[in-house]
């Protein structure tokens, strides 16, 4: 079993008006097959423990670990983190013009696992996986999400979690900007990664409209920083219902 430990983390970020502090003690611990969703109001400091997790560098750590079966991913480098087996979807895909999306998949699988998988079997899955997410087979051949819509950003991202197969997957608001067909599929490819390799998902969002999709086995309530509240799936139709004015006033 694995499991993601999070120890009184805080988080800076450099502004235009100097270092801020977002993460203000973040205690959180995520087990191999279990879904936790964060949600709190914008501004909150969730997409921030995304992208510390995943070692961005825009993001200074000030104190506290994130221990993935014992080991710091802070001290690691990113590449380092993600052939640890953490994985973080995007909110907002980046282009990459040149690189077409056959060989970005198989360089990251290769970079990831350490060899290269065989050809044949890889293109093999590549194709089903491709099929499962409803994308034409010309995708491959395409520049990696030039040109692609939002939806199509989205399903590249869940497809790269489904071939990489991590320990761990981080999803930064992966319902943003899909509609109704989009979200299904996503949220199917979501849920095919972790039950097929009993993943640890840390599913952030606002709404609750994907967690009809991927049921969360745990709800944590994400205000100024640090968690504010937490409890099972009820808690997210709570939140539905009556926002988060409680947490702001209080």
């Amino acid at each position: 079993m694995t499991t993601l430990e999070i120890k009184d983390l805080h988080v800076s970020v450099e502004t235009g008006e100097g270092m801020k502090q977002i993460l203000k003690g973040v205690n959180l611990t995520i087990k191999s097959g279990e879904i936790h969703a964060i949600m709190g109001p914008n501004g909150s400091g969730k997409s921030t423990l995304a992208y510390a997790l995943a070692g961005h560098p825009k993001y200074i750590i000030d104190s506290g670990e994130a221990l993935l079966d014992g080991e710091n991913i802070l001290e690691m480098s990113a590449d380092e983190r993600a052939r640890a087996g953490v994985f973080l979807a995007m909110q907002y895909p980046v282009e990459v013009a040149g690189v077409t999306v056959s060989n970005f998949l198989r360089t990251a699988k290769t970079a990831v696992d350490g060899e290269a998988p065989k050809l044949r079997s890889w293109v093999k899955e590549v194709r089903e996986a491709m099929d499962n997410f409803r994308m034409d087979n010309a995708f491959a051949e395409r520049d990696v999400n030039v040109g692609f819509s939002g939806g199509e950003k989205k399903r590249l991202e869940i497809l790269q979690l489904e071939l990489l197969k991590p320990k761990m997957a981080i999803l930064d608001e992966t319902d943003s900007g899909l509609d109704v067909d989009a979200l299904r599929i996503v949220s199917e490819g979501v849920n095919r990664a972790h039950q097929a390799n009993d993943m640890g998902v840390l599913l952030i969002t606002h709404y609750t409209r994907i967690l009809r999709y991927i049921k969360p086995d745990f709800v944590h309530v994400f205000v100024a920083g640090k968690i504010a509240d937490q409890g099972g799936p009820e808690l997210a139709d709570r939140l539905e219902a009556e926002g988060y004015d409680r947490y702001l006033n209080a």
